[in-house]
């Protein structure tokens, strides 16, 4: 019978655990992040989409703006995954490498702008709490995390560009590399 007992309050107490974790997310983390994406529009309201649009058409024009600007840009203004629609602006040839870029951006800065990527924040959130314990500063890694993956997701941009051509010449397949800028 005891152990019955025990299985039983074992079982239960995983759903009060479960039920009070919900409730802190509740009041921690939704709340910011409803703040952070209504700061975002509000922005993207007072700069124009058509400016929004018309940077990320220059943009094209060189790596370290396609791969590294406007991914981070485009997250932070729109979040995951509407940041990925940016890529409408791009050079076909140019595509596969802004979603690489982009689609990593959304992941390694969920430490400092929470609102990109909502969803996967109890990843960030679990491991905060481990550096936390530590007695870290939790945004020292998180500044980190977002600087690497600047630098790693323009990497992992510029070498998909490589991609790229290698299956455009095994298909041969042939992509456009203009940027076409139209008002």
């Amino acid at each position: 019978m005891e152990y019955i007992t025990n299985f039983a309050t074992w079982f239960i107490g995983l759903f009060q655990a479960g039920s009070k974790q919900f409730v802190n997310w509740v009041t921690t983390i939704v709340p910011l992040v409803l703040i952070m994406l209504v700061f975002m529009n509000a922005l993207i309201a007072l700069i124009g989409e058509k400016r929004i649009n018309k940077f990320a058409q220059v943009s094209a024009s060189n790596p370290l703006m396609r791969y590294m600007v406007l991914p981070f840009l485009s997250a932070f203004m729109l979040g995951n995954p509407l940041a990925h629609t940016m890529g409408k602006f791009l050079p076909e040839y140019y595509k596969p490498s802004y979603y690489a870029s982009c689609a990593q951006f959304c992941h390694t800065s969920n430490g400092v702008f929470p609102h990109i990527n909502p969803a996967e924040y109890f990843i960030w959130m679990g491991i905060a709490s481990g550096v936390q314990k530590l007695g870290l500063n939790i945004m020292d890694l998180a500044i980190r995390y977002l600087l690497v993956g600047l630098i790693m997701n323009f990497i992992g941009g510029w070498i998909t560009d490589y991609t790229t051509a290698y299956v455009c010449k095994t298909t041969g397949i042939s992509l456009s590399k203009q940027v076409d800028v139209a008002d």
